[in-house]
């Protein structure tokens, strides 16, 4: 317990925030302007995160700016699908989310990717969604449908 009250001590002494994903308006240069909402990722159980909305990823950064490789792939993956609505959790903005995450999940890197309260896997496993089309059905299952769809009704 006292561990919790000084995550969340020093969670707001840092103003940690949390970035949640919607309305994206995509026009300065493909850059979205994203609406955010601020809370202490400490006070929060992570069963309760992954829970609370369809997509959810753990990365280091933003979805605005991403500060690492694998969580911009995860982003660009998720824009090409057209998966504007999700929440994105910056793992660097606390350590103990960053470290809770991957116990959490039993997996050691970050990105970490969740469906429907469901732990998906990092960049590669998304990647490879992505490539072999699992991805599509995935995101059917929770009511999204994928903008490659469309893509693919155009181009033919």
């Amino acid at each position: 317990m006292n561990c919790l009250m000084r995550s969340t001590v020093r969670c707001l002494q840092r103003s940690s925030s949390v970035y949640l994903m919607n309305n994206v308006d995509v026009h300065h240069a493909g850059l979205g302007l994203f609406s955010t909402r601020l809370m202490c990722s400490a006070a929060k159980d992570l069963g309760d995160l992954v829970k609370k909305d369809k997509v959810v990823v753990f990365m280091k950064g933003t979805p605005a700016q991403p500060l690492c490789g694998f969580s911009n792939a995860v982003v660009q993956i998720l824009r090409m699908h057209g998966v504007n609505e999700y929440a994105a959790y910056n793992v660097l903005d606390d350590q103990d989310l960053r470290q809770g995450v991957k116990d959490y999940s039993n997996w050691p890197t970050i990105p970490q990717i969740y469906l429907n309260g469901e732990f998906v896997g990092g960049c590669d496993i998304l990647l490879q969604m992505h490539q072999n089309g699992d991805l599509v059905d995935e995101l059917q299952k929770l009511g999204i449908r994928s903008a490659l769809l469309d893509a693919e009704k155009e181009s033919k």
